[in-house]
Parts: C-alpha cells; sequence; structure tokens
C-alpha cells in the first residue's frame, strides 16, 4: 500500500466489528528512556525502557444492539482486544494487522451538543505489547 487517504479503517472490539462507526482511530506506542549515565562518562547516555501505547478512538454514537454504546459501555474498567487496520482488507505485508489489548478507562455514553452528531470519543491505555501481523 503507497500512499493512501484513510477512508476504509478497520477497527474491531471485544469482536464487534464497529468499523462502520468509526471515524477517526490512532495507534500510538512508545518507550521510555532510562538514563544508564555513569562515571568517567562525559554526555548523558540511555537505554530504551518499557514501551507504553494508547489506542484513541472516536465514533458516531449508536445505541442499537451490537453497535457502539452497547458493545463498549459493558467493557468500561475492564481489559479487551481491539484489532486495528489501516484498512479493512485482507491482512499483508502492506496491510498489517495490530492486535492490542487495552484497558477500557472511558466511554462518553453520550456527547454533543444541540444539533450536532452524537458521538463517543474515547483513549484507551494499553496492557502489554501490541502484536503486528502480515498474513
Amino acid at each position: 500500500m503507497a500512499e493512501f487517504v484513510l477512508n476504509n479503517a478497520s477497527v474491531v472490539v471485544n469482536s464487534v466489528d464497529l468499523s462502520a462507526y468509526v471515524t477517526s482511530v490512532t495507534l500510538s506506542q512508545s518507550a521510555e528512556t532510562v538514563e544508564d549515565t555513569s562515571m568517567g562518562d562525559t554526555a548523558r547516555t540511555y537505554v530504551a525502557g518499557l514501551k507504553t501505547g494508547t489506542i484513541d478512538l472516536e465514533f458516531n454514537a449508536d445505541f442499537a444492539a451490537a453497535k457502539t454504546e452497547a458493545t463498549v459501555f459493558p467493557l468500561v474498567g475492564t481489559a479487551t482486544q481491539v484489532v486495528i487496520k489501516a484498512d479493512s482488507g485482507s491482512t499483508s505485508a502492506t496491510n498489517p494487522q495490530y492486535t492490542a489489548t487495552a484497558i477500557v478507562t472511558e466511554w462518553p455514553s453520550i456527547s454533543g451538543s444541540v444539533g450536532e452528531l452524537a458521538t463517543h470519543n474515547c483513549s484507551w491505555p494499553i496492557s502489554g505489547t501490541v502484536a503486528k501481523a502480515t498474513s
């Protein structure tokens, strides 16, 4: 997959495909920096520490069975699997699949203003590592 417009991402939460309701998805990972400078060094030195990550999602709200609210509301306070791909097509080297365990720490059941589309915006920390599959 070359450069592309993100308009067909796949997001599966707790084995439920919510892709049709996703308006934005971000999977972020980083690693802590741990200083290991010792006597005799003339500059600070570092090693990579523990990794951390988050999954940021924005959904259009839907309260029907097996849709956004019905799927995520019962998960608040639990760990659940989230699977993300840039395109809903087959998993491949150019369309990798990322699988993570997210802690559902927040869920805005109702969010919006008069005359606006009702949405759910959330940010969940990742517990453990993110698996990347290319086939």
